[in-house]
């Protein structure tokens, strides 16, 4: 019998695996924050003898090997991979014992694609494919990008994601479990589909890697590439010099008068409290970015690589978690913290300071009329599928460098569903424009009739 623990980083959109029998077991492409898979091998009374990775990630940073570190097991990374630590060499077709008293070995793979190194790994019970382990190689539906790489290997590594995808269909059974790292919202996988589990031969049935022919697949998979996280340029260096431990002790406590200072320096001062509360009052300059939401995605996407943060989160629970969160993406601690409301954080005698809120029907009832913004900071590839006529296009991604290309008057700022656009009034707020932040989901804009445009 054989066990596989999935370990979901929903923040990230991405999941690691811990596989085994009734004695040992191996862990895939861990997080950083190790502890958790530590505690699955405990549940499972089982010893981890191997920890994979299917490539040098460059979405977030590895605990593997500080997990290898730990609990003395053997450190399986791809052979092409280069990288500055000791570790395994893996090569297509090498093969790993398990558990052998369970029969499990786990079988590499050599899935080119979404790295040149990519390497998939078939979970075998006596001999049987049971389950692959597949990274950012086959997804559900679709395929992991080619283009984190180098821009010249883009249309290189396309193609071989989709011989790749072909191997893996061609090569294990139709019943095999797929069990890919990217594609819960990761900004790694190359589109997004619907479902949580999947089969080989499901995809062979549904997925474009495997139902188009390779120029097709390859044509549209390049149109389709969105934008990528800024932060993604120093993850995979930091994943190939070898990641430094984890600290999760709780920062040092800023009062009023250090957050005033800090603000004063240009730091950066997050608040993690939902963005109703954060509208209805926070410290003024001070930036909202939830907790709740994909906080390490977007607050590493948009901070200056660096730049000292302090978190105000509503509980130490909430920053304990938000520190999770952030190590994940390389932003290891703090410069301090403080936990409570606005109350606890403003100097005696000073008021918080808020923006309002509303919805595309209240939008609707204002523009187009004299002075009235709307400024959409979704990406490129949202905004083609239709916009408000009129609207100033701003990427969230992009806004921290171009407030001053927000044009003068009161500005109503919308995503698709709220979150963003409450990171984009925070911004907007902290350099004192006036701003009404749409909290709504973007279907309901021609619902209240505004009026639609397509690029």
């Amino acid at each position: 019998m054989f066990f596989v623990d999935t370990i979901e980083l929903s923040g990230l959109g991405n999941r690691s695996y811990l596989a085994g029998g009734e004695r040992t077991a191996v862990a895939v492409d861990p997080p950083r924050d190790v502890d958790q898979v530590i505690a699955a091998a405990a549940r499972r009374g089982v010893r981890i003898a191997y920890v994979v990775e299917t490539h040098v990630h460059n979405d977030y940073v590895t605990g593997g090997l500080e997990l290898a570190r730990i609990t003395g097991a053997s450190y399986l990374v791809p052979a092409g991979a280069r990288v500055s630590f000791d570790r395994v060499p893996v090569r297509d077709g090498d093969l790993a014992d398990v558990d052998p008293g369970a029969g499990l070995a786990l079988r590499a793979l050599a899935t080119p694609g979404h790295t040149p190194h990519h390497t998939s790994y078939v979970l075998e019970e006596n001999g049987t494919a049971v389950a692959v382990f597949t990274g950012g190689s086959l997804l559900i539906g679709t395929v992991g990008r080619p283009d984190l790489v180098e821009p010249r290997l883009t249309e290189h590594l396309a193609r071989a994601q989709h011989a790749s995808a072909h191997r893996l269909a061609a090569e294990l059974p139709e019943e095999t479990a797929v069990l890919p790292t990217h594609g819960f919202g990761s900004f790694c996988s190359s589109s997004q589909a619907e479902g949580s589990s999947t089969t080989i031969g499901k995809e062979k049935a549904t997925n474009e890697a495997l139902t188009r022919d390779v120029d097709t697949f390859v044509a549209d998979l390049l149109a389709g590439l969105d934008d990528i996280p800024a932060y993604y340029t120093h993850m995979g260096p930091a994943n190939a010099a070898g990641p430094a431990p984890v600290d999760l002790t709780p920062p040092a406590v800023a009062d009023a008068e250090e957050i005033a200072a800090r603000l004063a320096a240009g730091e950066w001062v997050v608040d993690l409290r939902n963005r109703v509360a954060f509208a209805a009052g926070h410290v003024s300059g001070s930036f909202n970015f939830e907790a709740e939401g994909q906080l390490a995605t977007y607050l590493a996407w948009l901070i200056p690589w660096g730049k000292p943060v302090t978190l105000l989160a509503e509980s130490p629970e909430q920053l304990a978690a938000a520190q999770r969160e952030l190590v994940r993406v390389g932003i290891d601690r703090p410069a301090a913290a403080a936990t409570g409301g606005p109350a606890d954080w403003l100097p005696e005698g000073e008021t918080p300071a808020s923006f309002r809120r509303g919805v595309f029907a209240d939008l609707a009832l204002r523009y187009p009329a004299e002075g009235v913004v709307v400024l959409d900071v979704r990406r490129d590839s949202e905004r083609a599928g239709g916009y408000i006529e009129g609207s100033v296009h701003i990427p969230v991604h992009t806004l921290h460098r171009r407030v001053d290309e927000v044009p003068e008057g009161q500005v109503w700022v919308h995503c698709a569903g709220g979150m963003r656009a409450a990171v984009a009034a925070s911004l907007l707020d902290a350099v004192g424009r006036d701003v009404v932040a749409v909290d709504d989901s973007f279907d309901a804009a021609e619902k209240a009739g505004l009026a639609l445009r397509t690029a």
